[in-house]
């Protein structure tokens, strides 16, 4: 059964289409575990393309979840945070990457250059430019550092998995912490096709920027199709060739975790295949 996962504070969420498991490292020193049902949608929409739209909603869905339950396992009672206020900050952050990574290059390359090919070019490239800056920047921060350990223990804990090794930390240690149908290979496949959607729009500028906001859940989900595919078929070398800019770019949102990080999301895993 296909597991897949992500880093949470102090921990690692796992999931498959039955379940989730959130495990987090607590202050004492323990691992605590919290096990609930993986949220799914109505199977008339398991069809090509619109799974990945739908199932990208319900997936966020339970990461979010997963999120706000490892952060208030290191808060106290009373700073824990409410469901309103995770709303509103999911809700703020979108609208923040909305921002800074569509519309702020479109303004960029429209006031450099408003007319043709080159336009594309530019706004693809701001684009690219932002978003690499962006995870360059952050992984300098010491949380942020923390939290792509927990995903590079993720990625081993499934690695580990997949090859059929007993899930044990010095089994796990020998795999790579790089992951094919990663979330960093998804969004990097979200930009190439953000690219080359976006330069099939013609008119007005206004049209365009229409457009590119429109076409998002349909960037969403060709690239849920294509990372899919890629896991299906990672050891074919066309499916290689197109998956190592996603590969290279987990070289900076993921770092060689610690044994005890590693023990977390190996619990976590097991909790999930329980």
């Amino acid at each position: 059964m296909d597991v897949g996962g992500q880093a949470v504070i102090d921990g690692v969420m796992m999931r498959n289409k039955e379940k989730f498991s959130v495990a987090v490292r607590l202050k004492n020193g323990t691992i605590k575990i919290k096990k609930e049902n993986s949220s799914k949608f109505p199977k008339f929409f398991n069809v090509f393309f619109v799974r990945g739209v739908v199932g990208l909603g319900y997936t966020l869905y339970d990461g979010v979840k997963a999120l706000i339950w490892s952060s208030n396992q290191q808060l106290e009672k009373e700073e824990k945070l409410s469901a309103k206020e995770i709303f509103w900050t999911v809700f703020v952050s979108m609208i923040f990457a909305v921002g800074i990574f569509v519309i702020l290059p479109f303004l960029a390359a429209s006031w450099i250059h408003s007319e043709g090919i080159w336009f594309d070019v530019l706004d693809g490239s701001i684009r690219v430019g932002l978003f690499l800056g962006y995870l360059v920047a952050i992984s300098f921060m010491k949380d942020v550092k923390t939290l792509f350990q927990y995903h590079g223990a993720e990625h081993k804990a499934i690695a580990c998995y997949e090859a059929k090794k007993d899930l044990t930390i010095d089994n796990a240690k020998k795999f790579s912490r790089f992951h094919p149908r990663c979330g960093t290979s998804f969004l990097f496949v979200v930009l190439i096709l953000s690219i080359v959607l976006f330069s099939l729009i013609n008119g007005s500028l206004l049209i365009k920027f229409i457009g590119r906001i429109l076409l998002l859940p349909v960037i969403a989900g060709l690239a849920y199709e294509l990372i899919k595919l890629s896991g299906k078929y990672s050891r074919n070398p066309i499916v290689k060739f197109f998956t190592m800019p996603g590969l290279w770019l987990q070289r900076i949102t993921t770092k060689e975790p610690s044994d005890k990080q590693l023990e977390v999301g190996l619990q976590s895993l097991k909790a999930v295949l329980r």
